[in-house]
């Protein structure tokens, strides 16, 4: 079972959600959070997988709490789910840490399966934001990342651990590391999500398709 905290400060939408997200056999929605602090509390107490996020809440956003939770031991997933495709709002849950980022139109189908590739570690972007984000890849700069460094981030995209990586290149765990070190500070980024989206924007990688 993937557990599930819901986070929006609109009653109807979030009682929306847990009813349609309820009738999936492998969700189980454990809580339920108005805002952003609300959902800081109850993370270490309720111990979900992913976290559904909005973004525009009143006393703590989006963004703040999804820097926060996924920077707490064993943090959970965080998956945006927001009715806004800004550049700008898309940027501030990519830095904060989201794992993806997903507009409140997408289909039950979509929405589903999008948690679950969170669940299992993949970056998840709704079509709109994919769409937006290859606009910016015409760009003529884009940093110079060796093609050891793009597999690496591609097998990121897909959702394996470092040490599913070394397995699948045959390299050792310590040399994935060194690679996506390297390849952060190349991006200018300081996490696994940031960097795959960042090499996507780029025109760098692919992301996986389902």
């Amino acid at each position: 079972m993937i557990r599930l905290l819901v986070v929006d400060d609109h009653p109807v939408v979030r009682a929306g959600m847990v009813a349609v997200l309820g009738e999936e056999d492998d969700f189980d929605v454990v809580g339920e959070a108005a805002n952003g602090a609300e959902a800081l509390a109850l993370v270490p107490r309720l111990a979900p997988d992913v976290v559904l996020m909005d973004l525009r809440m009143p006393v703590m956003d989006g963004a703040e709490a999804t820097a926060r939770i996924t920077g707490l031991p064993s943090a959970p997933r965080v998956l945006v789910l927001t009715t806004y495709d800004t550049d700008a709002d898309i940027v501030r849950a990519v830095e904060a840490g989201a794992c993806g980022y997903l507009l409140k139109d997408a289909p039950t189908g979509v929405l589903a399966d999008a948690i679950r590739r969170a669940a299992r570690g993949e970056t998840v972007l709704a079509a709109p934001v994919a769409a937006r984000l290859a606009e910016r890849r015409r760009g003529p700069a884009r940093p110079d990342l060796t093609l050891r460094e793009l597999d690496v981030l591609r097998l990121v995209a897909r959702g394996l651990s470092n040490a599913d990586i070394g397995r699948e290149l045959f390299i050792g765990e310590a040399t994935v590391k060194t690679h996506l070190i390297r390849a952060f500070a190349k991006l200018g980024v300081t996490d696994r999500t940031a960097a795959v989206t960042s090499a996507y924007a780029s025109g760098l990688i692919e992301l996986p398709r389902r």
